[in-house]
C-alpha cells in the first residue's frame, strides 16, 4: 500500500475539481486525486498537474491509503444520486473521525440527511457551496461550508487558504452552520445570481430597444457603470461580452440565440421561499423569465400576431441611461433584501445560527455575485446584527428614497416601449407593498370568510382573536379552523 502523505483527497476531475486541486497545490497542500473514468487521472497528472506534487490514485482504496488521518476527501461530482453512490463507495475505506466533503451544487435537504447518516457511522460530513466558476476555483473561490461542526477544525486551514480574500485579507470562507446550512446559503447565492443576471438583461434590452444602442455603445455604458455603485463581477463581464467580436467583426452577443438554460438552484430558492412563506418575488421572476425565454418558437409565432407600442426615441439619452442605471441599482437592493429575508426565516425554521454579515463577507470576493455593494450589506449587519430587513438600514432606505423617481421613470419607459421588465416591476411592487401600512388583504380575508368561513381578525380587537360573519344570512355560526399552510 502507498504511504499516507497526502493532506486531502479529491474525487471528480471536471474543470472545477481540477482547478481546486491546482489551487490547493499552489498553497502547499499535497492532494491525492481520483476520477470514476480512471484514464482522466493519468491525463490530469501528465498535463495540467505536471510538475506539481499532486498524486494520482487509480481506485478509491488507493486514494484512502494515500491520505493522512483524519482522512479528508472532497467530492466534486454531479449533485444527486452520484454523490450518494460515491459516499457509499468511500465509507468502507474510511474510519471514525474521517471527513467527507461535498463541494457540488447539492440540494440542502440532501446535505442535512448525509450529515446525519454519516454521523451515525462516525464519519464527519461537510456540505459546502463553492462559487466563482472555473476561474474562482483556480484563483480563489467563495466557500460556504456547513454540516457537522466537528469537521470544521480539520478543513478550516485548507479552505481559508484557497478561498478568495477581500481587501483586508479576510478569507471569503467561514463556517455557516449545521447540516444543510452551507448548501442553503449557496442556493440563496445562486438565486440572487439569477436575479442579478435578469436585472442586467432587462437593463440591456431597455437600452437597446428604446435608445437603439449598439453593442459597442453598450460596452461603453457598462464600462462606466462598473466604475461606480454597480461595480461588480457580473457588470464587468457584461461589459466584456458587449466588446467581444465575431470573425466577421460583428458582436458575438448579437449572434447568440435568446433561450436560457438553468440547473435548478434558482428554482430551489423559489420553492423554499414558498415553503417558508417569504415573498422572494424577484428571484421567482428571474426563474420564470428563463422559462419564457425557452419558449422561443412559440414567441416567434406570437410576435407575428401580437404587436406592442412604437413610441419615439427618448429625447434625453443621458437622463434615460441614468434612470435605467438607478432602476437596476434599486431593484438589486430589493433582490438582496428578499434573499436575506429568506435566510433569516430559514435560520429560524432549521435552527441555524447564521452570521448575516459574515455571509456578505463570504460573497464579497471570489463568487459570481461579488460586488462593491456587498460591503454595504456587511456594514449594515455590523452596525445592527439584529437588523430585521436590509431596507430599514440607513444606507439602503436613503438610496431607495433618493432614486425611486428614476426607478419609476425607468419602468414607465419600459411599459411605453413594450419592453418586458418583470424583475424591475416586481422589485418596485415589493417596495411599494413593504412600505404600505395597510394593504387590501382585509378584502381578501373577507372573501375567504364569505366563501369558506375562514374567519378574520379585526383592527379594533387584539391580534389572535378571530371572527366570522354570516355574509348572506343563510350561513350558519360554524367557522373553519384557522391555520396557515
Amino acid at each position: 500500500m502507498p504511504e499516507a502523505t497526502c493532506d486531502i483527497g479529491l474525487i471528480g476531475l471536471a474543470v472545477m475539481g481540477q482547478n481546486l486541486v491546482l489551487n490547493m497545490n499552489d498553497h502547499g497542500y499535497k492532494v491525492a486525486v481520483f476520477n470514476r473514468t480512471v484514464s482522466k487521472v493519468d491525463d490530469f497528472i501528465n498535463d495540467e498537474a505536471k510538475g506539481t506534487q499532486v498524486v494520482g490514485a487509480h481506485s478509491i482504496e488507493e486514494l484512502a491509503a494515500l491520505l493522512k488521518r483524519p482522512r479528508r476527501v472532497m467530492l466534486m461530482v454531479k449533485a444527486g444520486a452520484t454523490v450518494d453512490d460515491m459516499i457509499g463507495q468511500l465509507v468502507p475505506h474510511l474510519e471514525a473521525g474521517d471527513i467527507i466533503i461535498d463541494g457540488g451544487n447539492s440540494h440542502f435537504p440532501d446535505s442535512t440527511r448525509r450529515t446525519q447518516e454519516l454521523a451515525a457511522k462516525g464519519i464527519l460530513f461537510i456540505g459546502t457551496g463553492v462559487s466563482g466558476g472555473e476561474e474562482g476555483a483556480r484563483r480563489g473561490p467563495s466557500i460556504m461550508p456547513g454540516g457537522n461542526p466537528a469537521a470544521w477544525p480539520h478543513v478550516k486551514e485548507i479552505f481559508q487558504s484557497i478561498a478568495a480574500k477581500v481587501e483586508d485579507g479576510s478569507p471569503c470562507c467561514e463556517w455557516v452552520g449545521e447540516n444543510g446550512a452551507g448548501h442553503y446559503v449557496k442556493m440563496v447565492h445562486n438565486g440572487i445570481e439569477y436575479g442579478d443576471m435578469q436585472l442586467i438583461c432587462e437593463a440591456y434590452q431597455l437600452l437597446k430597444d428604446a435608445l437603439g444602442l449598439t453593442a459597442d455603445e453598450l460596452h461603453d455604458v457598462f464600462a462606466e457603470w462598473n466604475q461606480g455603485e454597480l461595480d461588480s463581477y457580473l457588470i464587468e463581464i457584461t461589459r466584456d461580452i458587449f466588446g467581444k467580436k465575431d470573425d466577421d467583426g460583428g458582436a458575438v452577443v448579437d449572434q447568440i440565440l435568446d433561450t436560457a438554460g438553468q440547473k435548478g438552484t434558482g428554482k430551489w430558492t423559489g420553492v423554499s421561499s414558498l415553503d417558508l412563506g417569504v415573498p422572494v418575488t424577484l428571484i421567482g421572476e428571474a426563474v420564470y423569465s428563463r422559462c419564457l425565454s425557452a419558449m422561443k418558437d412559440e414567441r416567434v409565432e406570437a410576435s407575428k400576431i401580437l404587436s406592442g407600442p412604437v413610441p419615439a426615441r427618448p429625447a434625453d439619452r443621458t437622463a434615460f441611461i441614468e434612470d435605467v442605471r438607478r432602476a437596476l441599482y434599486c431593484s438589486k437592493m430589493i433582490s438582496y433584501a428578499q434573499g436575506y429575508m429568506l435566510l433569516r426565516e430559514a435560520a429560524k425554521e432549521y435552527k441555524w445560527n447564521l452570521n448575516f454579515g459574515g455571509i456578505a463577507l463570504m460573497w464579497r470576493g471570489g463568487c459570481i455575485i461579488r460586488s462593491r455593494f456587498l460591503g454595504k450589506i456587511k456594514a449594515a449587519f455590523d452596525k445592527n446584527p439584529q437588523l430585521e430587513n436590509l431596507l430599514l438600514d440607513d444606507f439602503f432606505s436613503s438610496t431607495l428614497l433618493k432614486y425611486q423617481a428614476s426607478w419609476r421613470n425607468g419602468i414607465i419607459s419600459a411599459i411605453q416601449f413594450g419592453v418586458p421588465t418583470p424583475a424591475f416591476n416586481t422589485a418596485l411592487a415589493f417596495f411599494d407593498g413593504y412600505r404600505t401600512a395597510r394593504l387590501p388583504a382585509n378584502l381578501l380575508q373577507a372573501q375567504r370568510d364569505y366563501f369558506g368561513a375562514h374567519t378574520y381578525e379585526r383592527v379594533d380587537q387584539p391580534r389572535g382573536k378571530f371572527f366570522h360573519t354570516n355574509w348572506t344570512g343563510r350561513g350558519g355560526r360554524v367557522s373553519s379552523t384557522t391555520y396557515t399552510v
